[in-house]
């Protein structure tokens, strides 16, 4: 009972920070490229509209060293907290917020401002979210603990594309555009509430206790993870980064390639988006517990092998029809992007040691988030010139992933050798009988 409650206010935090996060990501492209950054141009409006999408990965770094300082001093549930609220507190305030019309420039710079909280608050939650998971599992079962907080992004993109889908259909387009897009942004304080409750009622990990009792936490952890584990951090960027660009281009982008390049409806593409990441729901913990048996590097390689195999196949297949379009959506997102993404809290984390683990597995992550969330703005300008050409959009892809390729090749099999500290996590969890 106690494991389920810990995996389920990991799990529950960090739906809903995905949740508020793509939300901003699918409103982009719908709305706020009207309604915050209007201009005689439509294409300069989605760029700049994307811009801001992307200035929330850029914030994500600087999340991660503000409560991965928290996390690895004061404690993981902590930091937790805090970075709900601060999610939270944004998307509800973003569906207050006045229209360009009604305010002018204030609109926009708002806008950009809470995006920005989204990012910092999102860059210290995924770190936390996996730890509070990874370090309460017991040996063997730390890949399918490592993936439950991964659960939050489908499910967080499956709650937020299905309101607006439900929106959408209930409302006309004046509707929805002058006050429909703005309930799953207020709906999101409801949420927020829910999960501060679950996670109050959790323990510290053991692994940071142990570390507390000790006193062995690090005094500044961004400068020991730095000093002594800089290596660990730049190989965890590139490994991000090839997956990286495809993920944002199919949880994000992809709603603006399809409408404005493909000519696909907003409804058609809403919906393989949505059945795309009902399939991660599935594979995620299936993969996640495989990674116990066969390891994280073994599906991380083969993952990424498959994408890289797929980059051009996929943009030349998803123009021939709709269904065409959705199935490769959910083959690459829901099935071979999701065996990725579902050993990476755990791959990543058992690189560093418990002392600057948040740190060090937040900051990798965020810059090469950082780095990925332009790729919008770099796809805009390459639709706007060649169009949808399977080739240049393929190569952009295929390129990243090489990057991770190698860097996975050369990786450690972390199932084997990991940095965690197994056995205080057993007795912790499972304390030994008493002699008779």
């Amino acid at each position: 009972m106690k494991n389920f409650r810990i995996l389920l206010a990991s799990l529950a935090g960090s739906v809903i920070e995905w949740y508020d996060f793509y939300l901003y990501g699918t409103a982009t492209g719908l709305v706020f490229s009207t309604l915050f950054f209007p201009t005689k141009d439509p294409s300069i409006s989605i760029l700049i509209a994307f811009a801001t999408f992307g200035a929330g990965y850029a914030a994500r770094p600087l999340g991660s060293i503000i409560f991965g300082h928290m996390g690895d001093r004061i404690g993981r549930k902590a930091s937790l907290m805090l970075t709900l609220i601060g999610m939270g507190g944004s998307s509800f305030l973003i569906g207050l917020l006045p229209t360009y019309a009604q305010v002018g420039l204030v609109a926009p710079i708002a806008l950009v401002v809470l995006r920005l909280f989204q990012g910092v608050a999102l860059g210290g939650e995924w770190g936390g979210a996996v730890l509070l998971a990874t370090e309460s599992a017991t040996k063997g079962v730390r890949g399918f603990f490592g993936s439950i907080p991964q659960l939050g992004v489908p499910i967080g993109l499956v709650l937020g594309t299905f309101s607006f889908t439900m929106i959408n259909s209930l409302t006309t387009e004046a509707q929805f555009m002058a006050w429909g897009w703005r309930l799953p942004f207020l709906f999101s304080a409801v949420l927020i509430v829910l999960a501060i409750w679950i996670r109050s009622g959790i323990e510290e990990t053991p692994e940071f206790k142990q570390k507390k009792e000790q006193g062995e936490l690090a005094k500044v952890p961004i400068i020991d993870a730095l000093k002594y584990n800089k290596k660990d951090i730049f190989r965890l960027i590139g490994l991000k980064l090839g997956d990286g660009f495809f993920n944002v281009f199919l949880m994000s982008f992809i709603l603006v390639y399809a409408t404005t390049y493909l000519g696909y409806s907003r409804d058609v593409a809403l919906t393989a988006l949505t059945i795309s990441c009902a399939t991660m729901i599935l594979t995620i913990p299936l993969i996640g517990y495989i990674s116990d048996f066969i390891g994280r590097k073994t599906i991380y390689i083969s993952g990424v092998v498959a994408l890289l195999l797929l980059a051009v196949p996929y943009f030349s297949l998803i123009q021939q029809s709709a269904t065409m379009f959705t199935i490769m959506q959910a083959l690459l997102l829901g099935v071979i992007w999701a065996a990725i993404f579902s050993t990476q809290g755990t791959f990543f984390s058992e690189l560093f040691p418990a002392n600057v683990r948040y740190t060090g597995l937040g900051l990798g992550y965020q810059v090469a988030a950082a780095i990925v969330g332009f790729g919008p703005m770099l796809w805009t300008e390459m639709g706007a010139v060649y169009g949808a050409s399977p080739y240049l959009f393929g190569g952009f892809m295929a390129f990243g992933l090489v990057i991770s390729l190698v860097l996975a090749i050369f990786s450690p099999d972390t199932r084997k050798v990991t940095q965690y500290n197994d056995q205080i996590v057993n007795e912790d969890n499972f304390p030994k009988m008493k002699q008779m």
